[in-house]
């Protein structure tokens, strides 16, 4: 599970989390606090210490101390648990690696079956022929002679790869923290949306969720169901603008004191250009209703769609400057590999990975543990 460096003691608004899940409008904002109750800048001097072994969702803390990057990791308790189901999730995509070591001869055959592995992966032209390069000649000037030694190896230059796109998803930087999701339909935006909705409540965070996709059919009521599991408001209009009721849902989140917004918006191709325009439209309005806002802009992508999933990528990133990843469904898919290409055309960081239905299924993406599962 996520980890935090605070819980919050304060209960949350009863008008929040008992407010009926119908479309709601933007009551008058109220004056801004003063800036010394504001919430402390949470990129403090980090004390010297180990690397993070786990992203997570972090808050900042009432006071700032150096931050201990071990309180990052998933609870040692819970370790085996998701590093197990993360196995199984990506067990598809491992199949063909895993086996190539078994008692391999370190020679060209080797790199030839490494390389279509790799490609079949969806890993892409460019990380493969990065790791094929870079293994070679490590195998050269370490003089490793077994496959084991060579896989090994392989490890260390896939997490070194990877590691760019680790990267904590803090908590508290702004109230309220708003947050932008997009995504093509079908990539499971919406119960992702309620899935860190839920996980939030959990570490102390007060949520309000906005029903901007306005575009799908039933988009809305399917969020109104995950609000309605997680006891939280939800902004929305019966057909109406996605930017007014992304504005109306910044700007009731800052009237009742809430810590997060999240701002779901329609599912679309990066083909269609005129669609692509209303998401930019969305974000200019949400700037106007909190400025600097929003300060995530996520976009959701599915597992199952390898190099198309690193074209939305590409075609998100360029219209949004996009802050985050989250990459679902990798449990059903061959092509998790996908990955490797993001990190060396896109290296845009990936704060999490989902490899199931449950809510546990989602957790924030290490680098060394997805290798770790990849790779045995």
């Amino acid at each position: 599970m996520f980890s935090f460096f605070k819980k919050k003691t304060a209960q949350p608004d009863p008008a929040v989390t008992a407010a009926p899940l119908a479309p709601a409008t933007a009551p008058a904002p109220t004056p801004a606090a003063p800036a010394s109750t504001a919430l402390p800048d949470p990129i403090a001097p980090i004390a010297a210490g180990p690397a993070p072994t786990h992203a997570a969702i972090t808050a900042a803390p009432e006071t700032p101390p150096p931050i201990d990057t071990s309180a990052m990791a998933i609870p040692e308790q819970d370790k085996p648990s998701w590093m197990a189901r993360l196995k199984a999730g990506l067990s598809k995509t491992s199949a063909s690696l895993s086996l190539l070591f078994v008692g391999a001869k370190i020679d060209d055959d080797l790199y030839d079956e490494l390389e279509a592995a790799l490609l079949m992966a969806d890993a892409g032209i460019d990380a493969t022929e990065f790791l094929l390069t870079a293994l070679k000649r490590k195998v050269k000037e370490d003089k490793l002679l077994d496959a084991a030694a060579v896989k090994q190896a392989l490890k260390v230059l896939m997490v070194e790869l990877l590691l760019p796109l680790q990267k904590p998803f803090e908590l508290g930087r702004h109230q309220p923290l708003v947050m932008m999701i997009s995504g093509v339909n079908g990539a499971g935006k919406t119960t992702t949306i309620g899935k860190l909705a839920k996980h939030m409540q959990v570490h102390g965070q007060s949520v309000l969720l906005a029903a901007g996709d306005t575009f799908r059919a039933a988009a809305r009521e399917q969020l109104m169901i995950w609000g309605q599991r997680n006891n939280v408001t939800v902004v929305s209009q019966e057909s109406g603008d996605p930017a007014a009721v992304s504005y109306d849902a910044v700007q009731s989140a800052k009237a009742r004191g809430m810590d997060v917004v999240m701002i779901d918006t329609a599912g679309r191709l990066p083909t269609q250009l005129h669609l692509m325009e209303e998401l930019k439209k969305i974000k200019r309005v949400i700037g106007k209703g909190l400025e600097g806002a929003p300060h995530e802009t996520l976009l959701v992508i599915d597992g199952n769609t390898g190099q198309n999933a690193l074209a939305q990528v590409k075609a998100f990133d360029d219209a949004l400057q996009l802050s985050g990843l989250i990459i679902t469904k990798l449990d059903g898919t061959a092509k998790g590999g996908v990955i490797a290409a993001i990190a060396r055309v896109r290296p845009i960081p990936v704060y999490f990975i989902g490899v199931g239905e449950r809510i546990e299924d989602l957790q924030p993406f290490n680098a060394a543990d997805f290798v770790d599962a990849l790779l045995g």
